[in-house]
């Protein structure tokens, strides 16, 4: 299903046609495309380089992985992640190599290397779904995660499917308008609440 966003102004067709649906098809992801997801991470920008992020993945064809990693996740969402070409965990070491200090970035570091996977991922045809609904205890003991890493969020990954494979309510929300909060609400200047002149006209 194509569902590009109703930008209020514009910007570039690969975040315009990015969103996270919940319908995968049942059709494998190549390893050759599978690589260059993650090179897109690896791209990514990140304090002093520290590059503080990780990631736990499993295809559907890797059953035993890919059950240990569907079942960190809460019901709801392994009721239609089940159906993903892939699944991972998104792992960010919470301090600095070079001197154990607190790496403050590290989730938002985290976060813009997924970004940028998830944008890959659109150019090439698929759809990745961020989900904040699994267990990360679960998930550091089922995998060993070590001390110091934080597992921040899972992902599932595939070509899109039909809403009509999803229930009724999740095929609902599935087929709705994409909505956002216009720019004016959060662009600012000068201080806190006040909108940046350049947006508010």
């Amino acid at each position: 299903m194509h569902n590009p966003a109703p930008s209020d102004h514009s910007i570039h067709e690969l975040i315009r046609n990015r969103w996270s649906p919940r319908a995968f098809a049942d059709k494998p992801i190549p390893a050759d495309v599978l690589r260059s997801l993650f090179e897109a991470a690896r791209w990514a920008p990140s304090s002093y380089n520290e590059q503080p992020w990780a990631y736990i993945v499993a295809t559907k064809e890797d059953q035993v992985n890919f059950g240990k990693l569907l079942g960190t996740l809460v019901e709801f969402n392994a009721g239609w992640a089940k159906n993903a070409a892939a699944l991972a965990i998104a792992v960010a070491k919470l301090a600095f190599t070079h001197n154990d200090a607190p790496n403050r970035n590290a989730q938002y570091d985290t976060g813009a290397a997924t970004a940028l996977l998830a944008v890959e991922a659109t150019a090439r045809g698929l759809v990745v779904h961020q989900m904040a609904g699994f267990d990360a205890e679960k998930a550091r003991k089922t995998f060993a995660i070590p001390d110091g890493w934080e597992p921040l969020a899972a992902i599932a990954i595939g070509y899109p499917g039909s809403p009509d494979s999803l229930p009724p309510k999740l095929k609902d929300r599935e087929v709705a308008p994409r909505t956002r909060k216009p720019i004016r609400e959060f662009v600012m200047t000068g201080s806190w609440g006040h909108t940046a002149p350049f947006v508010a006209k």
